[in-house]
């Protein structure tokens, strides 16, 4: 008498299981380390002649394959990646631990693999008896892609033990593999499942099969049954049988009293084997209320030890940043903003007019959320001065006369994070009170087209620019087109951060930047120390951030280019369901005063810039009205009435007896 000793099972885990788990865990389950139920697939053993090599006899050399145990993309519940074929499908439970000392501690995993045993024992009453799950414990390093995993694939310790009865396992002959093939396929097709397991009753030509739960209705009352049981073997020994057996059979022996098994071992292709086998007689009457389980997976040292598997240098590096960037955004979510949004963030076309100091820092911020569209405009090259102030240029960029700001500020996006869809277009942005020459009106038009192009092509617009007239177009053109338009200057020691109104008329609309003037942006005088953003360097990331992060907070809101200005209150119950709270209209900071004001603006009806009257003329007019104003401030105050507004000011003035304090007393 033989014992028989069974083959380990080998799990091999697919690079798409990782991916699957990724997902799983940064979008599903987050923090909740409960387990999860999740399936695999268990491959039949199989036998490959090889012909290169040959025996000292002449005869071809043949090797065994044992079936690996896989967990593949679909283990969640996705089918887009199909199990092979004739292998089976396995259902186990997954635990998936936040840290690496939980991991690694041991009586986790010791209570882990003793419930799932439980659990297959509670099963062999009913008529769904669970013979063999797995269990699978991990650790996902997702920062890095390595990933702590360890299988465990409990059976339950025969005592006394299984033997062969006779010379073990024996060659099945072709035709009876067949024909227990097709019944097999028949028995799937009436139970609609997989079966790792039948029983089987008959000779071969007169065969008859039904799953394991149905050993009564099978067998009946007839008294000493010969038990046949064939089944799903991942082994390739010719002498051991697969680890599945082992529940099998303690499952026939304590639910129906089975002590001797025709057992068939089902393996891919003619190399099925099968033999006898036989309980042997009890060599203790003191056997544990409680059967022994095993079964750890042992790693490639053979040691009872876990597993790792490093994805990181198989993987594209380009891919590994842009999940590595929406790794730190998923973990807000985790516990301090769980309906975060973003898919919505990462989905906003942003469009950045000036590639400067505010350009450069407002396009890293945006990165850093996830935004993966950027489009800068800008008409300058960069210069000496710019590298110190402007993070996205170096000193080779200033040589030669100095690149194109856009285009370079967009190539450098692309170098720091490659899955960035970064452009630059250089162009002029018209300006009101510039006279367009006749040899510049082509080019005045073809600019126009551009800006207007980009700004439709675009959902949110930052207006970044150096001077005050060339956020007039912008302004009017992201006002007629509905978009979130979110503007930022600076000062010595002072910012300004404020978001246009998007014009809806139920609500109070919010103003623009040129809603506080009564007069029209036109070209001024300025000495070079006015014609370039002289600000402490502070000031400039500041306001950057306070820009990208009003977008973002804007995007979370419901009501989005429409969300009311945010007025704090003493306990603000209006805003904490938002993710970030509300979203101010106005932001000023003071640098020198340590502080930041929030202010709300309604929209002037004779704003030069978003009023009625300005977008009207815009729509009747077109491009040759545009071309009048940039060749004319004095057109926009006519249109909005500012200069009625002026001439009755200046007509009270007059009006003033005004007595000089040096006259004497008549």
């Amino acid at each position: 008498m033989v014992p028989v000793q069974f083959q380990p099972l080998a799990s091999q885990p697919t690079p798409s299981f990782w991916t699957a788990l990724n997902s799983y865990k940064l979008d599903k389950a987050r923090l909740d380390d409960s387990e999860q139920w999740i399936s695999g697939w268990l491959e039949q053993g199989k036998s490959i002649t090889t012909r290169s090599n040959t025996l000292a006899s002449g005869e071809s050399l043949v090797v065994g394959i044992d079936g690996a145990f896989s967990v593949g993309g679909n283990a969640f519940g996705d089918t887009s990646e199909n199990r092979p074929p004739n292998a089976l499908h396995v259902s186990g439970i997954l635990k998936n631990y936040n840290t690496i000392e939980e991991f690694r501690e041991g009586e986790g995993k010791k209570r882990l693999f003793d419930d799932l045993a439980h659990k297959i024992l509670e099963t062999f009453g009913t008529d769904e008896p669970l013979l063999n799950p797995f269990l699978m414990v991990t650790f996902a390093d997702l920062k890095n892609y390595r990933y702590h995993y360890w299988f465990a694939f409990p059976a339950f310790v025969a005592d006394p033990a299984w033997t062969f009865r006779g010379d073990g396992l024996a060659d099945l002959a072709e035709t009876e593999v067949t024909e227990l093939r097709e019944l097999e396929t028949e028995l799937k097709r009436l139970e609609g499942r997989d079966r790792d397991c039948f029983l089987v009753k008959g000779s071969p030509g007169h065969r008859s099969i039904a799953p394991l739960a149905a050993f009564n209705r099978l067998h009946g009352d007839v008294p000493s049954p010969e038990v046949i049981v064939a089944f799903h073997d991942p082994s390739a020994s010719a002498v051991n049988p697969g680890w599945p057996l082992r529940n099998i059979l303690y499952y026939l022996h304590s639910v129906h009293r089975v002590t001797e098994i025709y057992v068939i071992c089902l393996r891919e292709g003619a190399t099925s084997r099968s033999g006898r086998l036989l309980l042997s007689p009890s060599r203790t009457s003191n056997s544990p209320i409680r059967p022994v389980a095993v079964g750890w997976e042992r790693n490639g040292e053979g040691k009872l030890a876990s597993k790792v598997a490093e994805l990181g240098p198989m993987m594209d590096p380009a891919q590994l940043a842009r999940q590595a960037v929406d790794l730190n955004l998923k973990l807000m979510k985790w516990r301090i903003s769980p309906t975060l949004d973003l898919d919505r963030i990462a989905g906003t076309r942003c469009l950045l007019l000036g590639a400067g100091t505010l350009g450069c820092y407002v396009a890293r911020n945006l990165m850093a959320w996830g935004i993966r569209n950027i489009t800068f405009v800008d008409s300058s090259t960069v210069s000496f001065s710019n590298p110190v102030r402007q993070p996205l240029f170096r000193f080779e960029d200033c040589l030669d006369g100095g690149q194109p700001k856009a285009a370079c500020a967009a190539a450098r996006l692309r170098e720091i994070s490659p899955g960035v869809n970064a452009n630059g277009r250089q162009f002029t942005i018209p300006m009101p009170g510039h006279p367009v020459t006749p040899l510049g009106l082509s080019n005045t038009r073809r600019d126009i087209e551009q800006l207007k192009e980009v700004i439709a092509g675009h959902d949110a617009v930052f207006l970044l620019m150096d001077s005050r007239e060339s956020r007039w177009l912008p302004t009017l053109l992201g006002k007629e087109q509905g978009k979130i338009v979110i503007n930022a200057a600076l000062g010595f020691d002072t910012f300004l951060v404020m978001r246009h109104g998007a014009g809806r008329a139920q609500d109070q609309d919010l103003g623009c930047y040129f809603c506080n003037d009564v007069v029209a942006p036109t070209d001024v005088n300025r000495t070079l120390d006015q014609m370039c953003t002289v600000t402490r360097p502070g000031v400039a990331p500041l306001a950057a951030a306070c820009a990208s992060e009003m977008l973002v907070t804007l995007l979370q809101h419901p009501l989005r280019v429409h969300a009311p200005a945010f007025v704090p209150t003493p306990h603000h119950e209006d805003t904490q369901h938002l993710p970030f709270g509300g979203v101010p209209h106005q932001i000023r900071g003071f640098l020198g005063q340590w502080r930041n004001l929030l202010i709300k603006g309604t929209a002037y009806n004779q704003c030069t810039a978003c009023s009625p009257p300005v977008l009207a003329a815009y729509r009747q007019g077109g491009m040759e009205w545009l071309l009048q104003v940039f060749s004319n401030a004095d057109v926009l105050e006519h249109v909005t009435g500012l200069d009625q507004l002026h001439a009755a000011s200046e007509s009270l003035v007059d009006d003033i007896d005004w007595v000089s304090d040096s006259e004497e007393e008549p």
